[in-house]
């Protein structure tokens, strides 16, 4: 046993070797292994959110764990790669419940939605995390590596490093692809600002 195998980051990356070979039951094994993690990232969105509000952050990694668990489980690299999959499983999961909040007659008496991460200083309400993800899909399509970048960052809290890692890509790299995009996305966002 390599010292890497007995850090809790290489009993990560060996599970994902494993469910990469085809051992579905690794997945089992890896979940408490990453759900102390994936719950902080989780309470980082959710930080600023009213008390009583619908969505916790247990709540969260329970619903990411089941998408990610009910259909394919995608190639992960290593453990950044996963991280990097997991927190925009949990960015689709905030914007689908921020839709179906907003649907319902514009809330209907439940708290604001707030999405926080302070490490990097954003602050979104409701209205502002449907603006961000639409125009989180146009990024996509202009270049899908900004979005990465971005989803990784914002929402998954990852370093630079291990962006970089799980993109294969330098941190330089990730640095730039980062102003870009949150440039990119200040003027989609805050156009009258921009001008």
């Amino acid at each position: 046993m390599t010292d890497r195998d007995t850090r809790p980051d290489g009993n990560v990356t060996r599970l994902l070797d494993q469910l990469r070979a085809g051992d579905s039951a690794a997945f089992d094994r890896l979940v408490p292994l990453v759900h102390d993690e994936l719950r902080v990232i989780a309470a980082r969105l959710l930080r600023h959110e009213a008390p009583g509000h619908t969505l916790q952050p247990t709540d969260l990694v329970h619903e990411a764990y089941i998408k990610l668990a009910s259909g394919a489980l995608p190639d992960w690299q290593n453990r950044a790669h996963f991280f990097g999959i997991a927190s925009n499983t949990m960015r689709r999961l905030l914007v689908d419940h921020a839709r179906r909040r907003k649907a319902a007659k514009r809330g209907g008496g439940i708290a604001p939605l707030r999405v926080t991460n302070e490490r990097i200083g954003v602050d979104l309400s409701l209205d502002e995390l449907l603006s961000l993800d639409d125009a989180l899909e146009r990024l996509g399509a202009m270049d899908p590596r900004l979005l990465q970048v971005v989803e990784r960052r914002f929402f998954g809290g990852l370093t630079e490093e291990e962006v970089a890692e799980s993109l294969g890509v330098t941190a330089r790299t990730v640095q730039r692809d980062w102003a870009r995009a949150r440039a990119w996305l200040y003027k989609e966002l805050y156009p009258s600002a921009s001008e």
